[in-house]
């Protein structure tokens, strides 16, 4: 018998490459860590497309979990603000759509040397998918809960 668990799919933006490679990196170490069983990577162009391809991939591919990875990386315009904002809304509002965890793991730095620390040394992307273990955990528990 196996004692690989969980199948967990990564969201990720390609834009600002370096800093969402870095993120998928700590991402994979940390599924490797929680011995995953299956993990996978669907690629989008940018943030903005993360929340739709995340709603889709739940409504039809049923992970345990999924986990949105990005950068935005504030400049001299609106943009930033434009992008981050409603990037971070609208996963919030997956999280409470469906009834799996859908985690948040997209960088809304002020700089890139913020966003290289974020995606190296201090790895959210790391960080992220311990988390999403976590969360698969913690919702399991409340439905067998409220089973009984």
């Amino acid at each position: 018998m196996s004692n690989k668990k969980h199948n967990i799919i990564i969201v990720i933006s390609e834009f600002n490459k370096t800093i969402t490679d870095g993120l998928l990196n700590g991402a994979k170490q940390a599924f490797d860590d929680n011995n995953g069983k299956d993990l996978t990577i669907i690629k989008v162009p940018g943030a903005f497309e993360i929340p739709a391809t995340a709603k889709l991939v739940a409504l039809k591919l049923n992970p345990d979990a999924i986990v949105t990875l990005g950068a935005v990386i504030k400049g001299e315009t609106k943009h930033f603000d434009f992008i981050s904002m409603e990037c971070t809304r609208a996963i919030q509002d997956l999280t409470l759509e469906f009834d799996m965890p859908i985690m948040f793991g997209v960088l809304t730095t002020e700089n890139v040397e913020q966003a290289i620390e974020r995606s190296t040394s201090n790895n959210k992307g790391y960080e992220v998918m311990d988390a999403a273990f976590k969360m698969i955990e913690t919702f399991k528990d409340i439905k067998s809960s409220s089973e009984k």
